[in-house]
């Protein structure tokens, strides 16, 4: 196919950029960049479109999905609509990936003797989920949870941000705190352990080499009463200096380090 005017087609994925109502409908979400897309190949996230510029010369990594992804189309449209899908202003990407979204089942995350989980309770900001996605990756994370009313998981910035981590790490929304509930109660050994700046322990001295949920609040109201009811334990980073608090990703980041040494040594 080839597409070089903005006809319903390419209006279904430029809807894609910035409606989560669209995004969940078409179940399905844009990925750009050379590392997530070749994760969410790598991982076997099923790829709906390849959408490449049809007035340049592909890279041998861009001809190479174009040839062997499976099952998806590949659609060659004019650089200045491919541009305004990759969010770059006057430069197109090489390839842009329509990607399929998995269902949101908590199942997905797998609960073993070393799970260590994060939940993210109402988070405001894509970049936010994000970055801790691609933290909990790095620290050896079972899976993300993001719980009630909160930023879109499939948001663009929080993909971007997650730097592919998405595809290597189950990531599930869940509407409010009963789901997790009813699954923590099917998991009795996992312990729930918030953050907070108040909490009552300071983070080196919790044992996290048990099976953790770690909890991460809202980033301007912190953790919801329901949660903080549910902790078995409120933890606290301590701090010098003016900074009375950290941004919710950098807390969450301090935690997991804490977490993945413990559990290291």
């Amino acid at each position: 196919m080839r597409i070089t005017s903005r006809n319903s087609r390419f209006q279904q994925w430029e809807a894609l950029l910035g409606n989560r109502t669209k995004r969940r409908r078409a179940g399905e979400f844009l990925v750009h960049g050379v590392r997530p897309i070749s994760l969410a190949v790598e991982h076997g996230w099923p790829i709906r479109a390849l959408l490449y510029d049809a007035g340049r010369r592909l890279s041998g990594w861009a001809d190479t999905l174009l040839r062997e992804v499976r099952g998806a189309e590949t659609v060659a449209m004019a650089p200045e609509l491919l541009a305004e899908l990759g969010e770059k202003g006057e430069a197109a990407p090489e390839l842009i990936a329509v990607v399929a979204m998995p269902e949101d089942s908590l199942d997905r995350i797998a609960v073993r003797d070393d799970f260590l989980g994060v939940l993210f309770d109402r988070p405001t900001s894509p970049g936010n989920i994000g970055s801790i996605l691609r933290s909990a990756d790095a620290f050896g994370a079972s899976g993300l949870i993001v719980s009630g009313h909160a930023a879109d998981v499939y948001d663009t910035k929080s993909v971007r941000a997650s730097t592919g981590s998405l595809f290597a790490l189950p990531a599930v929304r869940v509407p409010s705190h009963h789901e997790v509930l009813e699954w923590l109660a099917a998991h009795p050994a996992v312990q729930v352990v918030g953050t907070d700046e108040k909490g009552e322990r300071a983070v080196y001295h919790h044992d996290f080499t048990r099976p953790t949920l770690l909890l991460v609040g809202n980033e301007t109201s912190g953790l919801s009463t329901a949660w903080r009811d549910r902790c078995d334990v409120l933890v606290s980073i301590p701090m010098t200096g003016a900074a009375s608090s950290l941004n919710a990703a950098n807390a969450a980041t301090a935690v997991l380090y804490e977490a993945a040494r413990q559990r290291r040594t």
